[in-house]
Order: C-alpha cells, then structure tokens, then sequence
C-alpha cells in the first residue's frame, strides 16, 4: 500500500508543477515605474526651472506700454502727455492774459468817462449861480476843485458872491458837447462847450451864449477826480 501512495503523490506532484515566480518581470515592471516617475518629477523640475510661465512671459500679464506689434509706447506716450500739457498752458495763458487786457480795456475807458463827467460837472457848476442860494452855489464849486484854481477861486468868492447878489443874476449852463483832448498821467484835459443863459434884475432874458472851456481835472487821493484849472477857449 505504502509505495501505491507514494506513487500517486510523485503524480499529483507531477500534474500540478510548480511555476517558478516572474521575479525578473516584476523587477523590470517596478523599474519601468520608478523610471517614469524619476522621468516626471525631473521634467516637472525642468519646467519649473527653466520654462516657468513666469521666466518666459507666458502667463505673465502683457505691458500696457507695448503696442499689439511688440512696440514700445511709452516714450509715444509721455511726448503726447508733454505736447497735451503745453497746449493746455499755452491756450490758459492766452484766455488769461486776453482777460487781463480786457479788464485793463474796460478800466480805462471808465476812467476816462469818470474825467470827462468830472470836467463837465465843474462846467455846469461855474455857469449855474442863482443869487437866491449864491453862497452854496459857489460852497459847490470849491468843492469840486483843488490844486491852484481852488486856491484862486476861494480867494475871489467873497466878492463874487456879494456881486451876484447885488445884481440880482441868474446864470444857467447846459452842455451841449464834451471831449477828451488830452490824458497825462492822473491828469486830463477836456473841452466843453455850453449854452449859457443869463438874467438879472436890471435886464431882460438875454439869449444864450457859447462858451467853450478847457478844463483840466485831476485824480485825486481817495478816488475820483477835481478841476484843478479852467480856460477860456474862443
């Protein structure tokens, strides 16, 4: 019985070999694995190393200063920001000193109309005297003077003033023309001419007479202006 047994083990051995293992198979596959992951990490290395997005421009946001052909633009455009600047200077300039020449304008031309009404306001004042108020007709005239004619003309109201009493005469002057002649400084001469009416007690209306003046007006401290002189002119 012994060797039948061991006769049908040698079989069984026999019909199930044993398969050696694929140790060289494995080994190859772990190597092929270790491989490609040696291979990826180094390529991730390459890429991070020397094609990162950030060394080559790829990812990295384009210059606002480069134009669509590469081109720099930004000299182009600080020229452009000079020359804009400039033209805004310029132009602001010229609005002001055009407003600065129009208000020099305008201050003379009122300065020249404030002479020429100071002159014919001293005109109507000189050949307007009522002897009913005498006293401050006259008080109107210094008042509107200075200079060397106020001091003539205060001199000689006292006696002027007891004439137009006595005689009882009206005058009465209206301008009939006005211009400027002549501009010196604070100094102006102006030409007047009026129609001056006079009466008395002793005499008729007389009709009116023309009379020309040269008045000369000077501005004063404070503002305005006064007459300082007054011609005849025939």
């Amino acid at each position: 019985m012994a060797p039948r047994r061991a006769q049908k083990r040698t079989e069984e051995t026999e019909s199930c070999p044993i398969e050696p293992a694929d140790t060289d198979g494995d080994d190859a596959s772990i190597a092929e694995s270790f491989s490609e992951l040696i291979g990826q990490t180094e390529s991730n290395q390459e890429h991070s190393d020397g094609d990162s997005p950030l060394d080559d421009g790829a990812g990295a946001p384009e210059s606002p200063a480069a134009g669509a052909d590469g081109n720099v633009l930004g000299p182009w455009i600080f020229q452009g920001l000079i020359a804009g600047l400039l033209i805004v200077a310029v132009l602001g300039g010229l609005a002001g000193w055009s407003g600065y020449r129009y208000a020099q304008i305008r201050h003379d031309e009122q300065r020249r109309a404030m002479l020429v009404q100071v002159a014919k306001q001293g005109a109507l004042n000189l050949t307007t005297i009522d002897f009913n108020h005498a006293d401050a007709d006259v008080k109107r005239v210094i008042d509107s003077a200075t200079g060397t004619f106020l001091t003539e003309f205060q001199q000689r109201a006292p006696s002027f003033v007891e004439f137009v009493k006595q005689a009882r005469s009206q005058t009465k002057g209206d301008i009939t023309a006005a211009g400027l002649e002549a501009q010196e400084g604070v100094t102006a001469r102006v030409l007047v001419a009026l129609a001056v009416r006079t009466t008395a007690a002793d005499a008729s209306d007389q009709k009116p007479r023309r009379w020309r003046m040269r008045i000369t007006v000077q501005e004063v401290p404070g503002g305005g202006a006064k007459v300082s002189n007054v011609e005849f002119v025939p």
